[in-house]
């Protein structure tokens, strides 16, 4: 391991949680991501599945950059972004994607791009939007509720649909679908599934992927194909966020891609404002 004695970066463990949160905690929204993953695993890599890199700079950790199966770079300005760069060069791609703010994902992508590339796609500007005042005229949907343990079969096919369109390759391509099974189980098992589903058929759903005491965000918004364009997107969101705001966390957020100009047109409509941005690189 000499590269990490040689330089600022170097893999944190439990020892380093109360100086992690504390960064994390900074910027509760834009850091949802990572720390939600560290709440529910630790900063045990063998628990979280990937590792947690910090930039020391005079004895104490100014940046962080998870790496598990996205890198995301956490409070990281131009040298941290250069130091994580060569660790991850070093260890080498073992990530799906890079997720994070503009500027940082764009310096990585710089310096990594020549070794990493070619990207599958570049998404340059997606806007971190949050919900606040939900229209007296929106009525949530009453009958978008929880996903039940023994829905999982109904449910797991819109998901893979989602998947497909959103990032363009399924999701059970690799390994027939076990991870990605597994993690939209788990996702139902801890309450943060919740779907309309009609005659064994979801009309709606959406999932909050992660969550910590202060904010949650939203993924995988989807309306049955032949069901699109009657309304239930913008009840199904307003459903989803007065029950995440309840029983989950009392700030929901999420990001979509600026050019999804449907998606966004069903956000605004639901009270949410655009509060930050965001980059993905797409392997």
């Amino acid at each position: 391991m000499r590269v990490l004695r040689t330089s600022p970066v170097r893999v944190l463990g439990e020892g380093d949680s109360a100086a992690v949160h504390a960064l994390l905690d900074a910027d509760p929204v834009g850091n949802v991501f990572v720390s939600s993953r560290l709440r529910a695993a630790g900063l045990n890599p063998g628990r979280l599945g990937g590792e947690l890199w910090g930039y020391v700079e005079h004895g104490s950790i100014t940046a962080l950059c998870y790496a598990g199966a996205n890198l995301v770079p956490v409070n990281a300005g131009p040298d941290a972004v250069r130091h994580f760069a060569g660790h991850a060069r070093w260890q080498g791609r073992r990530c799906s994607s890079i997720v994070g703010p503009v500027a940082a994902v764009t310096d990585l992508w710089q310096r990594l791009g020549p070794y990493w590339g070619p990207a599958r796609v570049i998404r340059t500007r997606q806007p971190v939007l949050e919900a606040e005042q939900i229209p007296a005229a929106v009525v949530p949907d009453p009958l978008v509720r929880r996903v039940r343990m023994s829905e999982l079969g109904i449910l797991l096919p819109a998901c893979v649909a989602m998947f497909t369109e959103e990032v363009g390759v399924p999701p059970d391509s690799g390994d027939g679908g076990a991870l990605y099974r597994a993690r939209v189980e788990e996702l139902v098992r801890m309450g943060r599934a919740f779907a309309r589903i009609e005659d064994g058929r979801v009309v709606f759903k959406a999932e909050v992927g992660a969550a910590t005491p202060h904010v949650c965000q939203v993924q995988g918004v989807w309306v049955h194909p032949d069901l699109r364009g009657r309304g239930h997107s913008v009840a199904g969101m307003a459903a989803v966020v007065q029950a995440a705001r309840a029983e989950i966390a009392p700030r929901v957020t999420l990001y979509v891609n600026d050019f999804n100009t449907p998606a966004r047109a069903v956000y605004q409509k639901v009270g949410f404002r655009e509060v930050g941005e965001v980059m993905s690189i797409l392997f």
